[in-house]
């Protein structure tokens, strides 16, 4: 009886193992990757970086002002490394968010800031706000969403503060998903399938997330500057359901074995 319980037991590690063995890479997140001038359209303004991840990462430029160019865009990324994007292979499934405070000075030409998860299967998937549109919105990759449009949150106004997050989950039809939330305030759910975006049924693997600020060209404003504030920076992995059956399962085994 013994040697049975002490199998199950095992039984149960090697469970309690491949259902958390999948998400391991997630929790090794422990820094953040900065790139600027990703968009150099004004290479003689000045980028300012404070990274202190998790706890406050600041994007700063100053004097975005060029007779011809379209924009400056800097970029973080998450990484377990410091130096590098960590690449999110599909089915580490997550929850990430963070406080994003976006000021433009002035407040146009567009100053926009937000969530820039770059998929292998999709493209772009932007979830950000802006100063001159006043926007909290989704856009690219599978959907589409506006939370000023739909007025689950007000305008956004520059020197606001506000929570962003971004799930991707097995929902409960078995899909990949996404879904987005703003100051707690949820969109609807946005499955990947064959009808929408490329058609692909997940990220893929390789995909990256993290957050940007991007800042429009002023010709005419020496001074035209900005700032994007992102603090309590999260990721955390979300179990797979299959797992979380198999986990159950095991530890079912281990009690009936026990009343063995």
């Amino acid at each position: 009886m013994k040697s049975q319980k002490r199998c199950t037991s095992y039984a149960t590690l090697i469970l309690l193992a491949a259902a958390s063995g999948a998400y391991a890479q997630i929790s090794t997140i422990n820094s953040a990757f900065v790139t600027t001038h990703v968009f150099n359209d004004v290479p003689s303004a000045l980028p300012t970086v404070i990274n202190a991840f998790p706890g406050i990462l600041v994007l700063n430029e100053t004097g975005v002002s060029a007779p011809t160019g379209f924009a400056n865009r800097d970029l973080w990324q998450f990484s377990n490394n410091g130096t590098s994007a960590y690449q999110i292979q599909n089915g580490q499934y997550f929850n990430a968010s963070f406080d994003l405070t976006l000021v433009g000075s002035p407040i146009t030409p567009r100053k926009e800031a937000g969530f820039l998860f770059t998929t292998a299967s999709n493209g772009d998937i932007q979830f950000i706000v802006n100063t001159d549109g006043h926007e909290v919105v989704q856009f690219g990759g599978i959907s589409f969403y506006s939370f000023t449009g739909n007025s689950i949150v007000p305008p956004y106004n520059s020197g606001q503060t506000i929570h962003l997050g971004l799930s991707y989950f097995e929902d409960s039809n078995g899909k990949n998903a996404l879904q987005f939330f703003a100051d707690g305030n949820a969109s609807p759910v946005f499955e990947f399938g064959p009808t929408v975006g490329s058609g692909a049924l997940d990220i893929g693997d390789g995909s990256t997330l993290g957050g940007y600020f991007q800042i429009v060209n002023d010709p005419a404003n020496p001074g035209n500057s900005g700032t994007a504030l992102f603090q309590n920076i999260t990721i955390s992995a979300i179990p797979e359901p299959s797992a979380l059956s198999l986990l159950g399962l095991g530890v079912v085994a281990l009690v009936f074995r026990r009343r063995g």
